[in-house]
C-alpha cells in the first residue's frame, strides 16, 4: 500500500498484466488490489504524477478473494456479486498462492483442462461476465 502507483505500472508492465494484489508488508495479507485502469483514473482526477500517489491512497480497501481449495462456480458466484474480473486465490493460511481470472476460467472451461472445466457450464461464465460488464445506474 506504501507503493507509489509508478513503480505499480511498472510492474504491470514488466509482468504484461493489469492487475496486482495488494499485500500488508507485516501480516502477508491481502488488503486490496490495484489495476491499470484504477493508476489511470488516480493520475487523471488527482492532477499528480503516478509517483506521488500512494497505492494505498486509491485502493478500495476491499479485499475479496477466494481459496483454493474453493469450488470454480463459488468464485464464479462471487465474482459476479462483486462485478470483478480478478480474485486473488489463498491457501489454508490466508496467504496468497495466485489469482484466478475470469479469462482462465473461459480457458480452461473450452478445453476442460484442470479443475476449472468440470461443472461450470457456459451459460454461468457469460452470466458471470454480463454481471460485472452491466453498467450502473447513476444515484
Amino acid at each position: 500500500a506504501t507503493t507509489d502507483l509508478g513503480a505499480a505500472a511498472m510492474i504491470m508492465w514488466r509482468r504484461d498484466c493489469g492487475f496486482v494484489p495488494v499485500v500488508d508488508t507485516v501480516t502477508k495479507k491481502v488488503v486490496g488490489a490495484i489495476t491499470d485502469r484504477d493508476i489511470c483514473m488516480a493520475v487523471t482526477t488527482k492532477g499528480r504524477r503516478a509517483s506521488e500517489i500512494r497505492v494505498g491512497d486509491v485502493i478500495s480497501g476491499s479485499a475479496y478473494t477466494c481459496s483454493s481449495s474453493d469450488p470454480v462456480r463459488k468464485a464464479l458466484d462471487l465474482m459476479r456479486e462483486k462485478r470483478v474480473r480478478r480474485l486473488p486465490v489463498l491457501d489454508a493460511q490466508g496467504e496468497i498462492t495466485g489469482i484466478l481470472s475470469l479469462n482462465d476460467v473461459v480457458r480452461h472451461a473450452r478445453t476442460g483442462r484442470g479443475k476449472a472445466g468440470p461443472g461450470v457450464e457456459p451459460e454461468e461464465i457469460v452470466e458471470t461476465y454480463q454481471a460485472i460488464c452491466e453498467h450502473l445506474q447513476p444515484a
